[in-house]
């Protein structure tokens, strides 16, 4: 893959991050839950993101919110505060994935600043539009949010949670319930998500875009 612009050289950095909790057998990040198992950490977290969500749908939907990088730091917080020390600081570790190396942490602040005077102020608050436009404009944020991966954990997980708020904004139902990534069919819609995710990075959202169209409409 060719170098992005947010590409950068660094040396790879220790960090808290970097810690597993004992007994976990190096599955399961340092937690103040003391969890050791992979599936009760994901019941957790995944209770935690309910829970905060019900929050921030009245805040964000009744509220002229744009959303900035304080806001999603906070939101990261909110969730993931009572799991993780971490939560709602931006990475001090490199991340990679099957080949693929996310931007240098110690460029991550300067990411997320430019993010917030480019993208976000461009297309939040989501005003209402036709289904084309928002999705696209979800599709873009999606794509440079991901690209950047902030956070620890949850990028993904977020940048969904952002992208229902967003629909909401603009009128629309929430696209994530449609997304399928479990059950029959689960692997495709997820490999062709990813897919449209890492186009995005080169800025072609159009793939993106449509699968959050999609996902959108089948809910309308």
């Amino acid at each position: 893959m060719k170098p992005h612009r947010y590409a950068t050289r660094y040396a790879v950095p220790l960090g808290p991050e970097n810690e597993y909790q004992t007994g976990s057998g190096r599955l399961v990040l340092r937690n103040h839950l003391g969890i050791t198992r992979k599936s009760e950490m994901d019941a957790a977290e995944y209770a935690c993101l309910v829970r905060v969500q019900a929050r921030y749908l009245e805040r964000v939907i009744t509220g002229d919110t744009r959303f900035t990088a304080k806001l999603i730091c906070q939101m990261h917080r909110d969730w993931l505060g009572p799991i993780y020390p971490w939560a709602g600081k931006y990475r001090s570790v490199e991340l990679s994935k099957d080949g693929f190396a996310w931007p240098s942490a110690y460029r991550i602040s300067h990411n997320m600043e430019a993010l917030e005077r480019g993208v976000l102020r461009r297309h939040t608050p989501c005003r209402p539009a036709s289904l084309d436009i928002v999705a696209h404009r979800i599709a873009e944020v999606h794509a440079e949010l991901m690209l950047i991966h902030p956070f620890r954990e949850g990028n993904g997980r977020l940048g969904r949670w952002i992208a229902d708020l967003m629909a909401f904004q603009a009128g629309l139902p929430a696209p994530s319930p449609a997304f399928g990534f479990s059950g029959r069919g689960s692997r495709k819609r997820s490999t062709r998500y990813i897919q449209a995710v890492n186009r995005g990075f080169d800025r072609d959202y159009e793939d993106l875009a449509a699968f959050f169209a999609l996902a959108i409409e089948s809910r309308l």
